[in-house]
């Protein structure tokens, strides 16, 4: 085997390694069952996350999912950058990591992908069922942490309840962010788009 053969063989084994932990679940932290896809599709808002740089300087911001022809989910993530005032979008797909259960619900794991054949994990750790009113996501670590809601505010008892449960779980929700979702701003114009197909 030539150096660059093995180069090659080592790049591909860190990135395969690199792909699973990305669709890990942390450690303490389990998806919620019986998930239905069908009920889940439309419009979320962002109430609170954690920051990352992807999303940092972002208010209004929603994520919309609908079905792929390929069985998968379309996910559009919009935001207003609140230095430019211009709207953000990045439109990515999602895929079930576990096989559907007898009754065709799935558990809440997914995963997704923004930026060609890289996948993030996407675990759905608490939803309410059976309405699907709110929700509670994270990544592959408990730096990654969303909550989102049907309706641009979440009511303080419900939202106290999924912060208490999330600093449980050990994430930092001294560090979080809760967005502003003031319907004054939707009329700035449109700015970066992102698109994966």
């Amino acid at each position: 085997m030539t150096l660059s053969n093995l180069n090659l063989r080592n790049l591909l084994v860190t990135l395969c390694l690199i792909t699973s932990s990305c669709v890990a679940v942390p450690d303490g932290v389990k998806v919620i069952d019986s998930f239905d896809a069908g009920q889940y599709l439309g419009t979320w808002y962002e109430i609170a996350r954690l920051d990352h740089s992807f999303e940092r300087g972002l208010d209004n911001v929603t994520a919309t999912y609908s079905l792929r022809d390929d069985g998968g989910i379309k996910v559009i993530n919009r935001g207003l950058n609140t230095n430019t005032k211009k709207w953000e979008e990045a439109v990515g797909k999602a895929y079930f990591v576990d096989s559907a259960n007898t009754d065709k619900t799935h558990t809440g794991k997914l995963k997704v992908s923004f930026f060609g054949p890289f996948y993030g994990a996407y675990n759905i750790i608490e939803l309410d069922k059976p309405y699907y009113n709110y929700v509670m996501i994270c990544g592959p670590d408990k730096s990654y942490f969303w909550i989102l809601s049907r309706t641009p505010q979440l009511s303080y008892p419900i939202k106290q309840h999924l912060i208490a449960q999330a600093k449980e779980l050990g994430f930092a929700t001294d560090k979080l962010i809760y967005v502003n979702q003031s319907p004054e701003t939707v009329n700035y114009e449109a700015g970066r788009h992102i698109t994966h197909q």
